[in-house]
């Protein structure tokens, strides 16, 4: 089996690290580049940096901040929010990041994944879908920070993102995100069975189990935020639980 990664997610506002619940009552909680080192040291597989309000203020992404980050730690780490054309994928990983999520620019131009995937490899190419039940028995994609609904299946537009050539989906349930009740299993489960690419699961980490019952499921990574910005899990911690529950996890 692979080894399942731990991802800590850092929603970034104007240079500072902020969390809210289900993308209300933003809080400010720490400086960007000084939490990214303390999670790298602490044993963390990947950091996930959102710039929540580039993309809904139509400004450009926070260059200064990655080549900081990128200074500053020794694990991969993702950059999304404000990504619009393939020229800032090239700022984005030229400044020192691993990987580029596009979420809101991918619904409104689909090639511009197929696009970077060509350019820079899929590897580097992560399409973020923000999903909310309806009520249908289904998910819609939501874009512009969750404010607006698309109307666009969650399912359906995370196969057309693979077949495009997204080397990853982070699947964020606007449902569970901050709620700390644990992630939408079934949807993350529905995705991994359909999908070939691999999917990190984001919304929703309360507790240990959530973890591990994500994973379990299917996800190959679990992404979270304020569980770990505020200590209530340490990931050295989690990763000795996941170890004792079979899941193989890269242990410091």
């Amino acid at each position: 089996m692979l080894t399942k990664r731990i991802i800590p997610c850092l929603d970034v506002d104007h240079g500072r690290v902020v969390k809210g619940k289900k993308f209300q009552n933003i809080q400010d909680v720490a400086n960007p580049v000084e939490l990214g080192r303390y999670y790298s040291e602490q044993g963390a597989d990947e950091l996930v940096f959102y710039d929540i309000t580039a993309t809904y203020e139509d400004r450009d992404i926070f260059i200064n901040i990655v080549e900081k980050v990128a200074e500053a730690i020794r694990i991969p780490f993702t950059i999304g929010g404000g990504i619009s054309k393939v020229e800032d994928f090239r700022k984005v990983l030229m400044a020192g990041a691993d990987k580029v999520s596009v979420n809101s620019a991918a619904v409104m131009n689909p090639q511009l994944i197929k696009e970077a995937a060509l350019k820079f490899g899929a590897q580097c190419v992560v399409l973020s879908i923000d999903a909310k039940r309806n009520n249908h028995g289904s998910w819609d994609v939501y874009v512009k920070g969750g404010r607006e609904n698309t109307g666009i299946d969650a399912i359906e537009w995370a196969q057309r993102g693979q077949n495009l050539g997204a080397g990853e989906i982070c699947i964020n349930s606007i449902d569970t995100d901050g709620v700390k009740k644990g992630y939408d299993l079934e949807l993350n489960k529905k995705l991994s069975d359909l999908l070939t690419i691999p999917i990190i699961a984001s919304g929703g980490a309360g507790k240990m189990q959530d973890f591990s019952d994500v994973l379990k499921v299917g996800a190959d990574a679990a992404l979270a935020a304020s569980v770990f910005h505020y200590k209530e899990i340490l990931i050295s911690d989690l990763k000795n639980y996941l170890h004792n529950e079979s899941i193989p996890v890269r242990r410091v």
